[in-house]
């Protein structure tokens, strides 16, 4: 493969099998574990001042506050028995929720904490701000005589949206480079989104549905209202607070990759109030429904309206999912000029299944420990990309910035090389070569060596020796670091 040009389709199927290129040596012994060092480099940490310290506290002890005050709100209005039975029938639906939303992060998983942080913030912080306003809005109604349903409409989109939002964008103001795109806001935002709907069904399925059904007929009629609810509201409606909420995180994650400071102010508050529309949209068909003795109204919300949103939304999350393997194949082309990886390796990260192939292969040369390897090289390179396109969009104003960037990259191309260098010449089917950023310098095992232009295709799946690369004409990475592993041998020689 030309260092600009995209691998073919089929390359993944292909990948394990090799050229023999002779007479094959005996296979070199493996390690039994990665070399030393992160399985998954991240971002150079920064130093936890007394600052980050209090405000890291602080979060948590929200979180915390929210937590307790959540609990004892549910405990006191619902009971012992009805709690624990909304409690059951509301996490049923999490683990499958949340699935999809790691599912769409696979090319570039975020840090657990910072998922585990959005989860929490949705199930216990907005909920229980939500809860306090939506309660004194419906006060204030119908003190002014108004019909406590306009809460619904006109009180709870906006505050719902805004608390649910204001997690993620916490991450996107302190963390903002674990914001890698779209991808990553529709994640931080949909867990979000899954916590709080967690919560707020453990109130309708416990309460409305438990409940009301034991203190109306006992508890058989309480499990078939659990059951109906849980139907209509999961089932069916399960997906409506993170298709809301997903608005906001594709704001976020327009300003997470843009250099203008325009876009990075607009583009959230545009998601955030399209959010609140959407919600705000479907709160009112029940409430027409009911004023009009049209319940066939919710229908055509649902199907007219709902539906094909949710399906324009999923779609868009699959494209953009694709998007960050195709990342790879347009940004990584620079490192495989300037000598750092090689058009192959550049082919196999170009989609998931191109990457199940290269850990497959790392299995067969190398163990489990190959596959480990294979995983963090994979990750790293991922990152490298991901940087290497900020750096092309600017988003890296301040000196400050620019210089943590460099540190990165210097971190990522080591962490690559450490990987990479599991894997050189442990193929026994592969001859042994070098790429010097051009051509591939290949040695047999009678030994002839020549000098072979890149392929049309690559059929090279293997990290092979790098040359040490001449310095940086124009074009390559934004930084240069060092000596890479040495060759076992010299290109020329």
């Amino acid at each position: 493969m030309r260092p600009d040009q995209r691998g073919p389709g089929n390359y993944a199927d292909g990948m394990p099998d090799t050229p023999p290129g002779g007479a094959l040596p005996p296979p070199p012994t493996a390690p039994a574990a990665p070399p030393p060092g992160p399985a998954t480099p991240r971002m150079p940490l920064r130093r936890v001042g007394w600052r980050r310290f209090l405000a890291l506290a602080g979060v948590v002890l929200l979180i915390a506050a929210g937590a307790v005050f959540m609990v004892f709100t549910l405990g006191e209005s619902l009971g012992a028995e009805a709690l624990l039975v909304g409690v059951i029938a509301a996490i049923l639906p999490v683990p499958v929720l949340v699935s999809c939303f790691l599912w769409l992060d696979r090319y570039e998983p975020e840090p657990l904490k910072y998922l585990i942080f959005c989860f929490a913030w949705g199930a216990f912080v907005s909920t229980a701000i939500s809860l306090l306003v939506n309660e004194t809005g419906a006060k204030l109604f119908q003190n002014w005589g108004l019909p406590s349903a306009l809460t619904a409409v006109l009180v709870a989109p906006f505050i719902e949206e805004l608390t649910k939002a204001a997690g993620p964008i916490l991450l996107l103001i302190f963390r903002r480079r674990e914001f890698s795109g779209i991808t990553d806001g529709l994640v931080y935002c949909g867990l979000s989104a899954v916590g709080f709907a967690m919560v707020e069904n453990i109130l309708y399925l416990g309460g409305y549905g438990y409940r009301t059904g034991v203190e109306e007929y006992g508890p058989a009629t309480g499990a078939q209202q659990v059951i109906a609810i849980f139907i209509v509201r999961i089932l069916l409606f399960g997906f409506a607070h993170p298709l809301f909420t997903s608005m906001t995180g594709v704001g976020l994650g327009v300003a997470a990759r843009s250099a203008d400071r325009r876009v990075r102010l607009l583009a959230p508050i545009a998601g955030l109030l399209l959010a609140m529309m959407l919600h705000g949209t479907w709160n009112l068909l029940p409430s027409l429904a009911v004023a009009t003795g049209q319940p066939v109204i919710v229908l055509y919300g649902y199907i007219g309206v709902m539906v094909p949103i949710f399906f324009g939304m999923v779609g868009l999350a699959i494209w953009l999912r694709a998007w960050e393997g195709r990342l790879t194949e347009r940004t990584l082309p620079d490192y495989v000029r300037a000598g750092w990886l090689t058009p192959p390796e550049v082919a196999a990260l170009g989609s998931l299944g191109r990457r199940h192939a290269a850990r497959t292969w790392a299995r067969r040369v190398a163990g489990d420990g190959g596959v480990k390897a294979m995983r963090g090289y994979q990750f790293a390179a991922t990152r490298l990309a991901l940087l290497r396109d900020g750096m092309r969009r600017g988003l890296d104003r301040k000196p400050a910035e620019r210089d943590r960037t460099a540190r990165e990259e210097r971190e990522l191309l080591d962490a690559i090389g450490a990987y990479r260098s599991f894997f050189v010449g442990r193929d026994p089917q592969a001859p042994l070569g070098v790429w010097d950023g051009h051509r591939y310098h290949l040695r047999f095992p009678d030994g002839s060596q020549r000098a072979v232009e890149a392929p049309d295709e690559p059929v090279v799946p293997i990290p092979v020796v790098l040359a040490p690369p001449p310095p940086p004409v124009g074009h390559g990475p934004a930084g240069w670091y060092g000596p890479r592993p040495a060759a076992p041998w010299s290109p020329g020689g």
